[in-house]
């Protein structure tokens, strides 16, 4: 397995390569993407992007919980955390993928 993250600047040279726009124009579409991904979240919407997955919030709720270092209860506050649910088509693709590369290093 690859250890490589995926970064904007990646994302942005993608769309360079791909639609042959300049890199500004292409940083500027990357950017605008994830800031429209983000103002959706934060107002409790849920972002679906077809055949990729799906950006939801949950709202967890005040719990107790515990400092391991000294054992003390400490309250944890109530906060909105992001989930992500990816599609069967993906789940299927990045299956599909280990299954190939898994028959590729058994004929080796």
């Amino acid at each position: 397995m690859s250890a490589k993250t995926i970064t904007r600047a990646d994302l942005t040279d993608a769309v360079f390569r791909s639609l042959g726009l300049s890199r500004t124009e292409s940083a500027s579409i990357v950017e605008r993407i994830v800031e429209e991904i983000c103002a959706s979240l934060e107002n409790g919407e849920t972002v679906k992007i077809s055949s990729f997955g799906t950006f939801s919030i949950r709202d967890k709720k005040m719990r107790m919980g515990r400092n391991p270092k000294t054992g003390e209860e400490v309250p944890i506050t109530p906060r909105r955390v992001i989930s992500f649910r990816a599609s069967n088509v993906l789940k299927d693709q990045i299956n599909q993928n280990l299954a190939n590369h898994s028959a590729v290093q058994a004929a080796e």
